[in-house]
């Protein structure tokens, strides 16, 4: 196995991602009705395959692969995080040169490349058989169009992670409402005008997680017909909610995954944060001064007794459709997201997406030192099993989320409100998304 990382060419513009837009590419066949015999054949056949993903946990998939496979060399490339690699893939479709075999998406970037049939069907491989493999959310979340776009590599069912020491200290009760985390919020702020909750400066995946989890489903999508609305009824209880912890200065204007985030943490003066499950291995990893402070409880309902949580991240991999080493890319695969692939990276600290993995009571029960003890995946696996149905993203999801921070962001740095900072962040997001050639109403 080859490990290695490569800089992203850095000159192209955020917009420059979409420059596919509508113009399809060619979707190659992948293979005819026996599809899942080429790929078995091209495993015994033996061969070169390209994959490109940050995820750490897949070096130890594609050398156990190579074990078992010795004819077989997984070329696993870094070309960068999130954005930078989906502007480098962008970039290799759109010249026809360079594309690999094997990529990891994240789940709200999987519509930008299906639409413009940049991502092979799995289905020919049998892929539509495994509804029922994975949790609701992500298994939702790789399909479009009566095709699978992609197999989910984990998962990020949200819950309340919190400083059990800093809430002990203070007497808070772990909240199970929103209206309880604000009291909670202002609890806290009121004992130590130097800790807060939680923090924000504005995310938008944060934010449309939440509407997801009220109920907003401000995305609508057929095909090219696209629908913007974030005036509907979960939309206006997340901002009215949210507008009061920020009014009130209840949130720490601090940057996730900064110093001074990861400081907060460690200090206590951050003691929240309502997340997806995969924050478990990064407090771990990231925090260890807090080791035994920590504890999850669930995420926190808009209504009592409502048992309906959110994703809040993951990501998954797909077959480019310009791969010239389909159904090898389709054998490592099916080995990384649902054969003994997925053990592996549980193993290594990866939230898993597969039912088999959260229902099981060894997963279930394992006890965390860090947390104190706490069977976390209890937790995390429940939270799994309440998402919300009928979440869609926009086939431009990577760009709106790229204009975030000029629209929402502006209600965190100045006068504006979250309302009319998403009112504007839909007006952008619907004139780019008619310039591409949707057709986009609100």
């Amino acid at each position: 196995m080859t490990v290695r990382s490569r800089r992203v060419l850095r000159g192209t513009a955020v917009a420059g991602v979409l420059a596919l837009g509508l113009a399809a590419c060619s979707s190659g066949e992948t293979g005819s009705g026996e599809a899942a015999q080429d790929a078995e054949a091209a495993l015994e056949e033996g061969g070169e395959i390209t994959v490109w993903a940050w995820d750490p946990t897949l070096e130890s998939v594609a050398a156990d692969f190579e074990a078992e496979n010795p004819n077989i060399t997984v070329n696993l490339e870094n070309v960068g995080t999130g954005n930078d690699q989906y502007t480098a893939l962008q970039n290799a479709i759109a010249a026809g040169d360079g594309v690999p075999d094997v990529a990891q998406i994240e789940f709200y970037a999987l519509p930008q490349f299906a639409i413009s049939e940049a991502l092979a069907d799995l289905t020919p491989y049998g892929a539509d058989q495994l509804e029922g493999t994975f949790t609701p959310g992500p298994w939702g979340a790789v399909q479009q169009e009566g095709a699978v776009n992609a197999l989910p590599t984990d998962s990020g069912p949200m819950a309340l992670f919190y400083n059990a020491r800093v809430f002990d200290e203070h007497g808070i009760e772990v909240p199970t409402t929103w209206d309880e985390y604000v009291e909670a919020a202002r609890q806290l702020h009121e004992a130590d005008p130097d800790a807060y909750l939680t923090n924000d400066v504005g995310d938008a995946g944060f934010t449309t997680s939440l509407i997801w989890q009220a109920g907003g489903r401000p995305y609508q999508v057929d095909g090219t017909d696209v629908t913007v609305d974030f005036t509907d009824a979960g939309t206006q209880q997340f901002t009215s909610t949210w507008q009061t912890m920020l009014d009130e200065e209840l949130v720490a204007p601090v940057g996730s995954w900064s110093d001074e985030w990861y400081q907060g943490l460690s200090d206590g003066s951050i003691a929240s944060l309502v997340i997806g499950a995969w924050m478990r291995g990064n407090l771990e990893s990231s925090v260890p001064g807090a080791s035994g402070d920590w504890a999850v409880a669930p995420m926190p309902r808009w209504e009592s007794g409502q048992d309906v949580t959110a994703e809040n991240g993951g990501s998954s991999l797909a077959i480019p459709a310009a791969s010239e080493n389909a159904d090898l890319a389709w054998a490592f695969l099916e080995y990384a997201t649902v054969g003994d692939g997925v053990a592996t990276r549980v193993a290594e600290g990866a939230f898993p997406a597969t039912v088999a993995e959260l229902e099981d009571p060894a997963f279930r029960e394992q006890e965390f030192e860090y947390f104190g003890g706490q069977a976390v995946n209890e937790v995390l696996a429940e939270s799994a099993a309440q998402v919300g149905e009928g979440w869609q993203y926009l086939p431009f999801q990577v760009y709106a989320n790229s204009i975030f921070n000029d629209t929402v962001g502006q209600a965190y740095v100045s006068g504006t409100t979250l309302t009319e900072g998403l009112a504007t962040w839909q007006e952008q997001s619907v004139a780019y998304g008619n310039d591409q050639g949707f057709t986009v109403d609100q």
